[in-house]
């Protein structure tokens, strides 16, 4: 999208139409062009990317809703919100299912109007952004999300990562620390190079210095030759301590003094190695905790502590849900040689309403179930409750007064989507709302109309 000024089209036959939305947008510095019929509107698109469409449904020769299935089928990804003079809930569903982002009705109402192309013009730009983000980062398909949360995180990977600080990655179990750490090495002057994990929970205690320094042969009983460590494995790449929470407080000290001198001794040696690596660190644990008890030293955790990277919990950003598990859904479609599958319209607010303690994982691992256990194209709420039972709200589950209402307040104007057909006007009217205002609690619940 245009940085400076956004460039809109608008389509339509009737002439004080266009003169009177053309000085509306050229009034709130939009850049405009005018078409009456497809073929101008064709030859616009041809000569002058646009940022946003206003297209008419009525128009001589080809009519909008064909020219909208026809953008569609190539690939055509501009935001697109209908105008019609003549609108049913049946044209507005349709309009919806053709890829329009919203469908306004004639006589237009210049706030109402205002609000979509904000809205509209909103989404561009986040998707821009994240683009330039992957590929700036790498692959880095698997960072779901549009949330501000996640919006925050990739701000701090682009940083981050091209720099060759040490960073520590806090989170939960299942939030996603690997993936983080990946991303990082993969948006870093080290990507072609090797990136090593060791998890410091998973080996015994007095093996786990071994792993990471190597050692000689002989160097203890079993040493029957000499073995390169993590560390050298990472040789001018990048190595993740992942749960270095865990780690003894033996190992603790001798990783501090590589760290300072960038340079070890396998087990067992006398010759120095000098390093290049980065360091990464991940852990579920509250290191300040640990601190305070004595089992973590202060030293090292500063040491580590460079740049630090928390990755909230999936339950501070239930807007992801969604999309999160539409993209494992259709993941696991193609790894399992699946035709593809969809949610119906109940489903959004049952998975928002569910706390997912295993957080990505959980919901990875759901998305995986759901796809081998669920027969048929559709997923319904109910195929969804039996899968993972809790999904509904319940009066004494442990969310605060706040949150059950905005899990509630979800699956209301949910339901209201449905039986409307996912008319928004008409759920507004079953719901006795202003449309502009659902219009604003279906962004931020994250629902789909």
């Amino acid at each position: 999208m245009n940085a400076q000024t956004p460039h809109i089209l608008i389509v339509d036959d009737e002439p004080n139409i266009r003169k009177m939305l053309s000085g509306v947008l050229e009034d709130e510095g939009f850049h405009v062009s005018v078409a009456k019929d497809v073929d101008e509107a064709r030859g616009v698109l041809s000569t002058d990317p646009v940022d946003l469409m206003l297209l008419d449904i009525m128009l001589p020769g080809t009519d909008g809703l064909t020219f909208l299935r026809a953008l569609q089928e190539s690939d055509f990804d501009t935001p697109v919100i209908m105008m019609s003079g003549h609108g049913t809930v049946q044209t507005a569903v349709e309009a919806t299912r053709l890829g329009a982002v919203d469908f306004i009705e004639k006589p237009i109402k210049v706030e109402r109007l205002s609000l979509s192309m904000r809205n509209a013009l909103q989404m561009t730009r986040l998707r821009a952004e994240n683009t330039d983000l992957k590929q700036s980062l790498g692959p880095l398909d698997e960072i779901i999300g549009s949330s501000a949360e996640m919006g925050r995180l990739r701000q701090e990977i682009a940083r981050a990562a091209p720099t060759d600080a040490r960073i520590l990655i806090t989170g939960e179990n299942g939030t996603g620390k690997e993936l983080v750490a990946r991303a990082l090495h993969a948006g870093s002057k080290r990507k072609d190079r090797p990136f090593i994990k060791i998890n410091c929970a998973a080996i015994p205690s007095e093996l786990l210095e071994s792993e990471l320094f190597g050692h000689e042969k002989g160097a203890f009983t079993g040493a029957i030759a000499t073995r390169r460590g993590k560390f050298e494995l990472a040789q001018r790449g990048t190595l993740l301590l992942d749960e270095i929470g865990d780690m003894n407080p033996t190992t603790q000290a001798k990783l501090l003094r590589v760290l300072e001198e960038r340079e070890m001794e396998r087990v067992g040696g006398e010759r120095s190695l000098k390093l290049d690596v980065r360091i990464f660190a991940s852990t579920n644990q509250d290191l300040p905790q640990l601190l305070s008890n004595g089992t973590f030293r202060e030293d090292l955790y500063h040491r580590l502590k460079v740049v630090p990277l928390h990755i909230a919990p999936l339950r501070e950003h239930p807007e992801d849900v969604r999309e999160l598990a539409e993209h494992y859904l259709l993941h696991f479609c193609k790894t399992n040689g699946r035709p593809p599958k969809r949610f119906t319209q109940d489903v959004a607010a049952n998975l928002r309403a569910y706390g997912w303690p295993g957080n990505v994982r959980e919901l990875k691992n759901l998305m995986e179930r759901v796809v081998i256990m669920v027969e048929g194209h559709e997923v319904g709420a109910e195929q969804i409750r039996k899968l993972l039972p809790g999904v509904a709200i319940e009066l004494d589950d442990a969310r605060t007064l706040s949150e059950k209402i905005i899990v509630f307040e979800g699956q209301l104007i949910q339901r209201a989507l449905q039986d409307a057909s996912g008319n928004v006007a008409e759920a507004a009217r079953i719901l006795g709302l202003d449309r502009a205002n659902l219009h604003r609690k279906i962004q931020r619940l994250g629902l789909k109309p």
